[in-house]
């Protein structure tokens, strides 16, 4: 478990003094285009003074308090060998538990937003409650919507067939609510359901092509039901979810049960369901979809094919009743079991889960709330600084870890 940060306050203003903000432009200028200023300009000073001040403000309402980054889960056991073989599962009582694992990471640090101020004052303007800057484009071109500037739709990507080799590109501007995926690569990914693509079904392993089927759909409706549901999304119960888990797995059934309505920090629901506090935040536009899923035998059983899903689910959120708006970037790695019914037990028509890891991105990591809760860019400036790794949540081209951390993300 991550350690908790001191709760000593902090100093009365985090905001660097002004040789300490002439030093960190030179140390920074090798790093930063040649285009950059060298000085700051009258509009990087305008930045940093509404920094202050607002930072100021911040540490008058809060009394400097840390935060704590950064959510994590426990790694269970794999079930034993030869559960749910038929009457094996009767001797094994259905006790064998699975813990679903995810580690979330948030936020960048306040050095970080200074070197964007550095580089770039209007984009940093933008980000500042009432700020004064523009949105803009992504790197392609497009905005949140995928409409290009001359009003045109751009092309969204072609679907995800493999692991990509590497993180998608940088890509420009500010997220705003009518454009919430400005300035993320998800501008130009598919949104909703239909970005679920489901592989041809055949026969498998001894696992007859209809089965294979069968357990592709479940797969595809339980993603759907439980990061795309509007009411679960709004944080209600994910009533559709449940009920395509296949009622053998009474174990894991109780303890996704359990976690909706009494969430702990050893068993939250944001670790299987999407669900925000629409107190705090409005979700605003679509929900953008990448991934991609598999079909392979289950190499330990004749009988049994392994449907793997691997998606990340990308959200527009903003502060509730306000203009400052950022992304949630959750990753779902869904393992299923489809199996010849004449050798193994299951229920027609339902999913028998195998394993579920996660990752969500931002998230200010406060166990057990049953909740996702992001932070914005003013949050940073009475954060404190987070240790660990850092990640892109963007980058598909890694397994999900199944480490007990926190860290951060390199952007949302």
């Amino acid at each position: 478990m991550a350690e908790k940060p001191s709760e000593e306050p902090r100093p009365e203003s985090a905001a660097p003094p002004d040789d300490a903000w002439e030093q960190f432009l030179r140390d920074s200028e090798a790093g930063v285009p040649a285009s950059a200023p060298k000085e700051p300009s009258a509009r990087a000073r305008m930045v940093t003074e509404r920094l202050r001040a607002l930072d100021e403000a911040q540490a008058a309402a809060t009394g400097r308090k840390g935060r704590r980054f950064g959510r994590s889960r426990p790694v269970a056991p794999a079930r034993p060998e030869g559960w749910r073989t038929g009457p094996a599962w009767r001797e094994m009582d259905g006790r064998a538990s699975r813990r679903r694992t995810v580690w979330s990471v948030v936020g960048v640090l306040t050095a970080a937003a200074l070197a964007v101020v550095a580089v770039n004052p209007s984009a940093a303007l933008s980000w500042l409650p009432g700020g004064l800057g523009g949105g803009g484009a992504d790197a392609s071109g497009a905005s949140a919507s995928g409409v290009e500037a001359s009003g045109v739709e751009a092309s969204p990507l072609a679907p995800e067939t493999a692991r990509p080799t590497g993180a998608p590109g940088e890509a420009e501007g500010i997220p705003t609510r009518e454009r919430p995926f400005t300035g993320s690569p998800a501008a130009r990914w598919e949104a909703g359901a239909d970005a679920i693509r489901l592989p041809r079904a055949k026969a498998v392993n001894g696992v007859p092509a209809a089965r294979i089927e069968e357990a592709l759909r479940g797969t595809k409706e339980f993603l759907a039901a439980a990061n795309l549901d509007p009411a679960v999304l709004k944080g209600g119960e994910p009533v559709k979810a449940l009920a395509l888990v296949d009622p053998l797995e009474a174990d894991y059934l109780a303890d996704l049960r359990a976690a909706v309505r009494r969430p702990t920090e050893d068993n939250d629901p944001v670790s299987a369901f999407t669900r925000f506090d629409l107190e705090k935040v409005d979700l605003v536009g679509d929900v953008r979809v990448r991934g991609r899923m598999t079909v392979a035998p289950d190499t330990a059983a004749e009988g049994r094919a392994l449907i793997t899903a691997d998606y990340t689910f990308v959200y527009g959120v903003a502060r509730a009743g306000g203009d400052e708006t950022t992304r949630v970037i959750v990753r779902r790695v869904l393992q299923a079991d489809a199996a010849d019914p004449s050798r193994h037990q299951g229920t027609e028509g339902r999913l028998w889960i195998r394993d579920l890891a996660s990752e969500i991105g931002n998230d200010d990591c406060r166990e057990g709330d049953g909740l996702i809760n992001p932070s914005f860019f003013s949050d940073l400036l009475s954060a404190s600084p987070q240790a660990g790794e850092t990640r892109d949540p963007y980058d598909r081209s890694t397994s999900v870890s199944r480490e007990d951390e926190c860290g951060v993300v390199s952007r949302t």
